[in-house]
């Protein structure tokens, strides 16, 4: 049931999971020089709960930020338990509008409590003692208000964990404002429409770590679908997170290593498109000049100085599937609604069996090397 928790966020809009902070960490560890002098924004974090915020907030000096913003959402589930912990002296407003949306701005970070570090602790005194650094919103924090599009314009890049349900118009924003940014998704985002087209204009690719893995995300604790349960805390472990941004990542300037040659019987050639199937991403041939079809997770390995991206198959006008392939598809048992001129990519396996694979990014070789 967990690993289908990130289909039903989007369906229900169940969008509170939160990122543990090792793996905020694994990633974030790439672009130290990029983070440098900038203004971070953590739009879709309550700020007492996020481990975005806890993360920047923390490494503040280390990572030579400019400013760190953090924003609240009205209908948080945290928001208003998180705020009561702490007695904020700054806000002078009646208890129950303190459940309101909030933003913190801080600007700097010092070792408050005097004890050699800079900690959370530090941050909690800040935020007590300093004037100004939170302040209530007027809308509800929502990431399309416009008090929150006003600090996404000051902003130099955006890191967080958007809501799942609003993926596709959460990186448009992002677009739109020409943002740079660092942010988590589900690796199926790929296949929709809006994502793939920014991925193909090269706008966007995948971050270092993760690469598809399952994690763990802290829930909310009236989620009724969980993974399991550590120290009374509900965990989802759903499938095939990665990490999307348009910052410079280290692996995208790596080129992959590619030993196989081309052989017509290994690479079957689709039946209703003119170009061969690619099973495995180390399986794509060095000597090859035409169209390949390749799994999504080619993009974990994804260099644009090697390779040139053409189109997913989803999206891409195929020949159809002839009369004779359904046929021979239903007669080798197996089941799904095609009919004649069904769009998907097909082909015949070295059995004959006919075979409908799952999306292919099609692509060509920039650079062709024969060994």
């Amino acid at each position: 049931m967990a690993t289908e928790l990130f289909d039903k966020a989007k369906k229900n809009k169940a969008d509170e999971f939160y990122t543990q902070l090792p793996d905020i960490e694994a990633e974030m560890r790439h672009y130290k020089e990029q983070f440098r002098g900038k203004v971070i924004f953590c739009n879709c974090d309550d700020p007492y709960e996020s481990n975005f915020f806890k993360y920047f907030a923390m490494n503040f000096n280390f990572l030579g930020l400019k400013k760190l913003i953090a924003t609240s959402y009205a209908e948080s589930p945290v928001a208003t338990k998180q705020l009561s912990l702490f007695d904020i002296k700054n806000l002078n407003v009646e208890s129950s509008d303190a459940k309101s949306p909030y933003k913190i701005e801080i600007f700097e970070v010092k070792d408050e409590n005097a004890d050699g570090a800079v900690d959370m602790a530090d941050v909690e005194y800040l935020l007590k003692n300093r004037k100004n650094v939170l302040t209530l919103l007027s809308d509800d924090g929502d990431f399309r208000s416009d008090e929150c599009i006003e600090l996404l314009k000051e902003a130099d890049i955006v890191a967080t964990n958007p809501p799942f349900s609003l993926f596709r118009e959460y990186v448009a924003q992002l677009i739109e404002f020409n943002k740079k940014f660092l942010i988590m998704g589900n690796q199926n985002a790929i296949t929709y429409k809006e994502i793939f087209k920014v991925i193909e204009k090269n706008q966007m690719w995948l971050g270092q770590s993760l690469n598809g893995r399952n994690i763990l995300f802290q829930i909310p604790d009236y989620y009724e679908s969980y993974y399991k349960i550590i120290d009374g805390k509900k965990y989802a472990f759903p499938k095939g997170v990665v990490w999307f941004t348009n910052l410079d990542v280290p692996k995208r300037n790596e080129e992959l290593v590619l030993y196989k040659k081309y052989v017509k019987e290994e690479y079957p050639r689709y039946d209703n498109y003119d170009a061969i199937n690619v099973d495995r991403t180390v399986q794509i041939p060095l000597d090859y000049t035409g169209t390949m079809g390749v799994p999504i997770t080619f993009l974990h390995k994804f260099n644009p100085e090697q390779f040139e991206i053409l189109g997913l198959s989803r999206y891409t006008k195929t020949q159809g599937m002839s009369k004779e392939f359904v046929d021979a598809y239903y007669k080798s048992g197996q089941t799904g609604a095609i009919s004649e001129g069904h769009p998907d990519l097909c082909y015949y396996d070295h059995n004959n069996k006919p075979v409908i694979p799952y999306m292919r990014i099609l692509i060509k070789l920039k650079k062709i090397t024969n060994k």
